[in-house]
């Protein structure tokens, strides 16, 4: 499918809005995803968000890296301008990953970075320990194998719930409560990453995602979980390449503990801590960006 707006009529570091084709058992679906930078670049890097979130939350952090990298930020199934799908009991980290691999056929590169935050970094984690993974370097924001159950359930109580809103401002805003961990951002911050989240219904404003996606999260059991837990720590323990584990220092979702045995697991894991944040750190401050930045590029910077 083609871009809706031509790479030629606007500056590289605006984003194109681009669209691929994807299959699951229940037929095909469509994946949004936003592309900034040199379309030609090979060297991509690709940034997945958290469970009800979008793929312009990495807005800023694309528009700072489209100098180096061919950034590609997607709706995953369900979310912002994605299909929702016809079976939601696919709305799990299997489908998602098939998803990705598509989505990186389409973008038509062997290798490429990874920047997932919460669900993200689990379908990052998931890809990462497949033989022949085309992940060279992944940044985990504040997610690892094991989740922390208060959070679970913190999510579960919100997922999926019926909401509407009669103005834009008034999602914006109960948007931001629920990531109010996420940091002290300012009002025009939780504009630019909240709007993409809502769109406008017959009976007022609306969140931009298929609440059928708590179907199969308040579905899972206890021994899926320890399977889904086991299987990531495989993937984590099995990639060759560079992780950097973001923690938020108030994350209840990602303990210091996890952290800890991620470092001891993988073949070269290193972490940082953010200060005065929770799950998860936003990436919308500079001295936050600067951190994957240094991650992604700053070894190559300092080589040339």
């Amino acid at each position: 499918m083609t871009a809706t707006t031509s790479s030629s009529a606007i500056g590289l570091s605006e984003p194109r809005q681009r669209y691929v084709q994807c299959a699951s058992a229940a037929g095909l679906h469509r994946i949004a995803y936003t592309e900034w930078g040199d379309p030609d670049n090979p060297r991509v890097l690709l940034c997945v968000h958290g469970l009800t979130r979008s793929g312009r939350d990495f807005d800023r952090l694309a528009a700072q890296f489209a100098d180096t990298y061919r950034v590609v930020c997607p709706d995953v199934a369900g979310r912002g301008l994605s299909s929702w799908l016809a079976n939601p009991n696919l709305y799990a980290v299997p489908q998602y990953v098939a998803d990705m691999v598509t989505l990186i056929a389409r973008l038509d590169v062997e290798t490429l970075d990874w920047f997932g935050t919460s669900m993200g970094g689990l379908i990052g984690m998931a890809l990462a320990g497949l033989p022949e993974t085309p992940i060279r370097k992944l940044l985990l924001n504040d997610v690892g194998p094991h989740l922390e159950p208060v959070a679970v359930q913190r999510i579960g109580d919100y997922l999926g719930k019926p909401v509407s809103f009669s103005t834009l401002q008034q999602g914006v805003d109960y948007a931001a409560q629920l990531a109010q961990s996420f940091g002290p951002l300012t009002p025009d911050e939780w504009r630019e990453i909240n709007t993409p989240l809502l769109r406008e219904g017959e009976g007022g404003w609306v969140l931009r995602y298929d609440p059928r996606i708590a179907q199969p999260f308040a579905a899972v059991t206890e021994e899926a979980v320890k399977l889904g837990e086991a299987a990531l720590w495989h993937s984590l323990a099995s990639f060759q390449g560079p992780v950097l584990v973001v923690r938020g220092e108030q994350s209840d979702l990602l303990s210091r503990e996890t952290v800890a045995k991620m470092v001891a697991s993988g073949r070269a894991v290193e972490s940082v801590e953010i200060p005065g944040v929770g799950h998860a750190p936003a990436f919308l401050a500079d001295d936050q960006i600067a951190i994957a930045r240094a991650f992604f590029v700053g070894a190559a910077a300092n080589a040339s």
